[in-house]
């Protein structure tokens, strides 16, 4: 069982709103409840506040995510979309009714929480500002503390703003791209890993920085989606390419539109194409894959073909 506590906040009692929180929640929401085959992913519950009729207080705020940390789930994971605040004494999230920062959830309290909790794996991920102090050792901003099987995923560092954009976070479109295939391996499955990997790469050194964090020793699939090549067709790597730096031997029957096409290799040859268009194939002294079957070149792994080829090899795909 996977579980999430997915919170926007835009509305403030006392403190200018926000605009894009809510609508990242519900975003997030959708992208996490199912895999894109439709099967069930994560149990959430959302806690969103656009206006005073909606608003969450603090308590309420605190007590729902000692809950989502209750328990021995698979997974729990927090989303938190808002503002936050920084002080001499830490970080913390803030509720609806905060009059000052020091008044929000202590980001000690969240990291505390997901510590003690017996869930095998928790997930934090903050879209807000300052976020990126969350589980640093109290007076210590360069030493984290979190327990094995916690990953802290933050939209800033410590110092910086969480940013907004056309109605949504900078953070949280990136997080919801990468969940919905952006960052999907081979085999279609999407870790904090790779998320996180995906968001540094789309946001420039000058931008606001992500904060990664965390104490496993094995990634967790987040969610999983359609993979870009048939596993059928992953697995027959080893098939074609039975020894490390083997070359596969190309001519032009294997091509269906060469004058003497044949049937097998065809039918091969397809697969190879299939892999050279998600950089697993390339040919050799030749750009295209069709040349190197018309000028009876041959192909090869590229080094990530080679990873996947071990992986085949030894059982784990």
């Amino acid at each position: 069982m996977k579980k999430a506590l997915i919170v926007g906040i835009n509305h403030y009692d006392h403190v200018p709103p926000l605009f894009g929180c809510v609508n990242d929640a519900h975003e997030v929401k959708a992208a996490l409840e199912r895999n894109s085959d439709g099967t069930v992913n994560f149990s959430t519950k959302l806690l969103t506040s656009d206006g005073s009729e909606s608003s969450i207080t603090r308590s309420d705020l605190r007590k729902n995510i000692q809950e989502l940390f209750e328990g021995d789930s698979d997974c729990a994971l927090l989303f938190f979309a808002g503002h936050g605040c920084l002080d001499s004494t830490g970080g913390y999230i803030i509720a609806s009714d905060a009059e000052s920062g020091d008044e929000g959830v202590p980001l000690n309290d969240v990291v505390t929480f997901a510590n003690q909790s017996n869930a095998r794996n928790r997930l934090i991920i903050l879209d807000s500002c300052h976020s990126g102090i969350v589980g640093n050792r109290s007076g210590c901003m360069q030493t984290a503390e979190i327990t094995e099987g916690v990953t802290i995923l933050t939209a800033s560092t410590a110092n910086q703003y969480s940013s907004e954009e056309n109605g949504s976070g900078i953070f949280t479109q990136l997080f919801v791209d990468a969940l919905c295939g952006a960052a999907s391996n081979l085999v279609g499955e999407i870790t904090p890993g790779s998320i996180y990997a995906h968001i540094d790469q789309s946001l420039g050194p000058w931008e606001q920085r992500p904060v990664f964090k965390t104490n496993v020793t094995r990634f967790f699939s987040l969610r999983t989606v359609q993979p870009p090549i048939a596993l059928p067709d992953l697995q027959r790597i080893t098939e074609l390419f039975p020894t490390p730096g083997f070359e596969f031997q190309l001519d032009p029957s294997f091509e269906p539109e060469s004058d003497e096409p044949n049937t097998k290799n065809t039918e091969r040859f397809a697969v190879l194409q299939r892999m050279n268009r998600v950089n697993l194939v390339t040919p050799i002294d030749t750009i295209h894959m069709y040349h190197a079957a018309m000028s009876g070149k041959s192909c090869k792994l590229t080094v990530l073909g080679e990873h996947y080829r071990k992986l085949v090899k030894n059982g784990m795909i």
